[in-house]
């Protein structure tokens, strides 16, 4: 074999290690901090009450971990702090509430909490996009539709709900 791609060879699979080996050290970083913040949020929140922010926190871990019946008790009890805080910026919670509800196939309450999510805060695309997406999963086509093109009025270059919106504008006009 020529030295020429042998050494293209070997400088290929120094870089496609050097790739995997950055790869892996981001995902083990990430792991951890999300494990130190779940441990110590957690603990703290075992002995007393507390925040909006770190019920929400916590919640959102959970539901990544997709244990979901705890992540909608955490959210809950974010939304009751926020009320009690009297905190206005609620949107996130109930956009991370119906994301747990849509994730157990509860479609209605998955719906209700990204409309809760749009009261609270009517520019929110993602609460936008999540609902379109929870009222396809209810074959609400016109409904999903209609939230998909009121999401590209306010984010115009929004890609999921550009791709989402022509595929669905060809199925009703089908």
């Amino acid at each position: 074999m020529d030295s020429k791609f042998v050494g293209f060879y070997l400088g290929a699979l120094v870089l496609l290690l050097a790739f995997v080996v950055v790869n892996v050290f981001t995902e083990v970083f990430k792991s951890r901090r999300m494990e130190g913040s779940f441990s110590r949020l957690r603990n703290k929140l075992s002995k007393e009450a507390g925040t909006t922010q770190e019920y929400y926190e916590l919640a959102s871990i959970y539901s990544e971990k997709k244990l979901y019946s705890q992540a909608i008790s955490l959210f809950q009890k974010a939304l009751k702090s926020a009320e009690d805080e009297g905190e206005e910026n609620i949107a996130y919670i109930h956009n991370g509430l119906g994301f747990v509800y849509f994730s157990q196939d509860q479609l209605d309450l998955a719906i209700r909490q990204y409309k809760a999510a749009l009261k609270s805060k009517p520019d929110y695309v993602i609460a936008y996009n999540n609902l379109a997406h929870a009222y396809e999963g209810k074959k609400l086509t016109s409904q999903a539709l209609e939230m998909y093109e009121e999401a590209l009025k306010r984010e115009p270059n929004n890609p999921t709900a550009k791709r989402r919106a022509e595929s669905l504008r060809r199925l009703v006009s089908a």
